[in-house]
């Protein structure tokens, strides 16, 4: 047998065990994760399931769900521990608080100019509101008349020549 042949054999065995070597990597991450748990942790559970670590085994967690509510997993059950920033967020909705970081920046620009009011009142007065209520068709009608542009017939009336 020749080397051409042997070729493709040779690159599929190798991308089976960079395969392998990578799946190898990940259960090793997620065994090192679930083994780093402590009671008090925030978990999600591979079926979605978010709750506080009680008590870990050695094959079982003890899970905190809600008042009086204590669920048996088995360890590989536990898709991710959260930190308690992500877990607060998630499950309470309490963010964390942004003004000890950084600066805030405003939601529009408006806050960063001074201007006078009056000056912005009067600007603000000249737009005239937009509006969305359904109209009539007889106003439809005239409207869409005004708006149309002169359709092209047929022929080469507008080409230059």
């Amino acid at each position: 047998m020749s080397l051409v042949t042997l070729l493709p054999f040779i690159v599929l065995i190798g991308a089976m065990f960079l395969m392998t070597r990578s799946a190898k990597k990940k259960q090793q991450q997620a065994v090192d994760m679930r083994n780093a748990m402590q009671p008090g942790s925030g978990v999600r559970t591979i079926g979605g399931m978010y709750a506080t670590v009680k008590e870990v085994n050695e094959d079982t967690v003890l899970l905190d769900a809600g008042p009086g509510v204590e669920l048996l997993f088995a360890k590989n059950a536990i898709g991710a521990v959260l930190t308690d920033d992500e877990y607060n967020r998630i499950v309470h909705g309490i963010e964390h608080d942004l003004k000890s970081d950084a600066d805030v920046v405003p939601d529009d620009a408006s806050s960063l100019t001074e201007t006078d009011g009056p000056a912005d009142a009067a600007a603000a007065s000249d737009d005239k509101p937009v509006d969305f209520a359904k109209k009539d068709e007889t106003e439809e009608g005239a409207d869409a008349k005004a708006d149309e542009e002169p359709q092209k017939t047929d022929g080469d009336s507008d080409a230059k020549k």
